[in-house]
């Protein structure tokens, strides 16, 4: 009876977005790779196929099944990525991949509903309070364990989705603090790119010094200023190191085309470049279905993985990419609702988790093709080419729906 009910309880909205970005996707791939050889838009099409089941497969395991087993599944999820280093097979450079025959499967885009499910399961225990240190490293332990395995792939741009679980944390009482180290940290890192050392030191002083004399007088603390300078200072001198000694050379030379220090048209360049050629060129109605001159020309590289938007805001114009963009608001939007509403802890954490992880995704492989970010291989949900990648959004998508569908039966 309870799989019964799915049907009438499932969220139709959130089901209708998700057919929409998949079929859509499908027909850029299509136009991406019409004239490849390797049938790549067949392979998508087998892959999309293929979810059928898997949705099926989703829904009809009880919804407590979830949360029971949650451990064991992200136990199971960290496995697969640590037998990568042994058994993995390396493609342009990443031991990211498990070869079956021709076909190659990546756990690390099941990985983030593994790990959605992990924390979940353990930010719904009554006696967890995050504002406690401990409880606080055991909820971070559970979001960098599988970044401590993907970073050495090397997979930066896997690893760099893992953050937005800080966010999520933070709805569920970790201490600000968290978030506003992340966001200086990175901010002190790119100004100290753009600017000396010095510079960035001062600036630092100077806010420091505005918000100790604008504070009441009874919580001015000389000593703890002194110290976050002190930190600041051996930070921001420790910049340059880490860029030239631990970031690789197309990682160096990336950031320094992002931050404009390096042009670059031919070379590392050459992707950014070419993708803001073709969006450009769409204007606002595009220039057709199949005859985006950019796309046809192959001028864009692994246009229908990464840069699958490009095809977008080439053919469909600003108006498309604007449905594209609407369409994705909706579910970012739609989960969220629904993860509010839902009667478990366990539920309404994991749909922050589905939101985060479809929205950091969203965002970053926008903002890479437009070239306000450095190219780092993060792909667009249900739109990038793979089978990897739209069986783990998808599963990752329709566990919480068949959460919210299992609600009436909560209590």
């Amino acid at each position: 009876m309870k799989n019964q009910s799915v049907k009438n309880n499932i969220d139709w909205i959130s089901v209708f977005i998700y057919i929409a970005l998949v079929v859509l996707g499908w027909l850029n791939i299509y136009s991406s790779s019409l004239l490849s050889t390797d049938g790549t838009y067949q392979k998508q099409l087998i892959f999309i196929g293929c979810t059928i089941p898997l949705i099926f497969v989703v829904l009809f395991v009880d919804g407590k099944f979830y949360e029971k087993y949650a451990s064991i599944i992200f136990g199971v999820s960290l496995l697969s990525l640590a037998g990568l280093f042994i058994f993995g097979k390396t493609i342009a450079g990443q031991r990211c991949w498990y070869a079956i025959g021709s076909f190659t499967l990546q756990p690390s885009e099941f990985a983030k509903a593994a790990t959605s499910l992990a924390l979940a399961k353990y930010l719904s225990d009554t006696q967890i309070n995050l504002k406690e240190t401990n409880r606080q490293l055991q909820a971070l332990a559970i979001v960098f364990l599988p970044v401590m395995l993907i970073l050495p792939q090397p997979d930066p741009g896997s690893a760099l989705i893992y953050s937005v679980f800080i966010l999520v944390l933070f709805r569920e009482g970790l201490p600000s603090w968290y978030v506003w180290t992340g966001f200086i940290t990175i901010l002190l890192f790119v100004l100290t790119l753009v600017l000396e050392p010095y510079v960035v030191i001062l600036i630092s002083l100077g806010v420091l010094m505005i918000i100790h004399f604008k504070g009441r007088a009874v919580d001015r603390n000389l000593l703890l200023s002194a110290i976050l300078l002190a930190l600041i200072s051996g930070f921001v001198f420790s910049v340059d190191y880490v860029f030239d000694n631990v970031f690789k050379q197309h990682h160096r030379d990336r950031f320094n085309i992002l931050l404009g220090k390096t042009v670059d048209m031919k070379g590392i360049g050459y992707n950014t470049n070419q993708s803001e050629i073709a969006i450009g060129s769409g204007g606002w109605i595009g220039k057709g279905f199949l005859e985006g001159t950019q796309t046809k020309g192959g001028f864009v590289p692994e246009q229908h993985t990464d840069y699958i938007f490009t095809t977008v805001g080439e053919e469909w114009g600003f108006v498309g990419s604007l449905v594209v963009i609407l369409l994705f608001t909706g579910l970012f939007l739609r989960v969220i609702y629904l993860a509010e509403r839902q009667k478990t802890k366990f539920s309404r954490v994991y749909g922050y988790c589905v939101a985060g992880i479809l929205f950091i995704h969203f965002f970053v492989n926008i903002a890479m093709v437009v070239g306000i970010f450095p190219t780092i291989g993060v792909p667009l949900p249900f739109f990038s080419y793979g089978g990897s990648g739209l069986w783990g959004f998808t599963i990752l998508l329709f566990i919480f729906l068949k959460m919210d569908a299992n609600k009436v039966n909560e209590w």
